[in-house]
């Protein structure tokens, strides 16, 4: 790899924006809300459109704790704690 393609990979991480689980669950459920479209919210939220079908998708299934980066959330369905 050569320097310049070192220095473009790190920029790319540095600036590469990383959802809290509430932004997560927060933009899915608006998204669910239906009050515009996917598109819309994508570009109000500064998203690209594919990690907001991934988030609902891991979501709709059930899989709250996927979209915690820490692996323990409070979830807005139970009310518990999953570890």
């Amino acid at each position: 790899m050569s320097n310049t393609e070192k220095t473009v990979k790190d920029i790319r991480r540095k600036t590469r924006r990383k959802h809290s689980t509430e932004e997560k669950i927060r933009i899915v459920l608006d998204g669910l809300r239906g009050e515009m479209s996917v598109v819309e919210l994508c570009r109000r939220e500064g998203i690209n459109s594919n990690p907001y079908y991934r988030w609902s998708i891991t979501a709709t299934r059930g899989n709250w704790r996927r979209l915690s980066m820490t692996g323990c959330i409070t979830t807005a369905m139970s009310g518990t704690k999953n570890h």
